[in-house]
């Protein structure tokens, strides 16, 4: 098995060990070395409990993968002072990983916080906008 191969087999075992479960610092790092990652996934852990995400586009070379996805989640968790909303939500967002010796090092995320909020029946005034 090539190392693009080796690098998208890791991803899916990643993926599918968290997505839709509880998401425990003890598992995360099982699959990341990167703090901003994990501290990132916790975050996301604490306001939608147990999200799910949906790869639409998986492309992987060498020790880099990148995916377009959806993420699917209920809001049940504060943040910034917002209370839940309770509303459900399917927001696209990409990623970008670089995997080395099965571990994730590094990581990037892009996702349109603004139909987040929309989806939230939230604004941009009521919650600081954080980079993703």
């Amino acid at each position: 098995m090539n190392l693009t191969e080796q690098t998208k087999k890791f991803f899916l075992e990643y993926w599918n060990a968290l997505s839709g479960k509880p998401k425990t610092e003890t598992l995360i790092r099982l699959y990341v070395d990167d703090e901003k990652l994990i501290q990132h996934i916790l975050f996301f852990e604490s306001i939608f409990p147990e999200y799910t995400m949906v790869p639409k586009e998986i492309i992987a070379e060498n020790d880099k993968l990148f995916v377009r996805a959806v993420i699917r989640a209920k809001h049940e968790g504060q943040v910034d002072g917002i209370p839940a909303t309770m509303k459900k939500i399917d927001a696209p967002f990409a990623v970008g990983y670089q995997i080395r010796n099965n571990r994730i090092i590094d990581f990037w995320a892009i996702a349109d916080q603004m139909d987040l909020l929309e989806q939230l029946g939230l604004s941009a005034e009521q919650v600081e906008v954080r980079p993703a």
